[in-house]
């Protein structure tokens, strides 16, 4: 299950996270199952999910920043046209991500995270990367 927009987090990670326990968790979805196997299937919820399970600001199904992250989550499914419940390959939501979003709409896309900087870098390159016609690990 992933959040909408943990699909860019995803492609932004580079290993921090807000604790520990966080980024242990991130690096085994993002490095050990998205990256490494790119057909790993996802479904997309608009509640807690698989990356949020350790976060410290995580209550319940919810967050302590609900509001921030609910207008993350709106605003992140409109750009990649996710719903709740939606089934798709990793590599087809990071597909979306590279075909509908380009990385100076993060600052409206992500408003309000401060990860921001990590994302629009990794997005431009995974562009780029895509654009290499000799290039057939995207």
């Amino acid at each position: 299950m992933l959040r909408p927009h943990h699909v860019l987090c995803a492609i932004g990670w580079q290993g921090r996270g807000y604790s520990p326990e966080f980024t242990e968790n991130m690096n085994a979805i993002v490095w050990g199952r998205l990256r490494r196997n790119p057909l790993t299937e996802v479904i997309f919820t608009g509640t807690a999910d698989s990356i949020c399970a350790p976060c410290p600001w995580r209550r319940g199904l919810g967050c302590e920043a609900a509001e921030r992250i609910t207008g993350l989550d709106a605003r992140h499914a409109t750009a990649l046209g996710l719903r709740p419940g939606q089934r798709m390959s990793w590599a087809e939501a990071q597909g979306r991500a590279i075909a509908r979003v380009r990385p100076n709409d993060l600052s409206r896309i992500c408003a309000g995270c401060q990860w921001i900087g990590l994302c629009q870098p990794a997005l431009a390159r995974l562009q780029e990367t895509a654009r290499d016609p000799c290039d057939m690990s995207i």
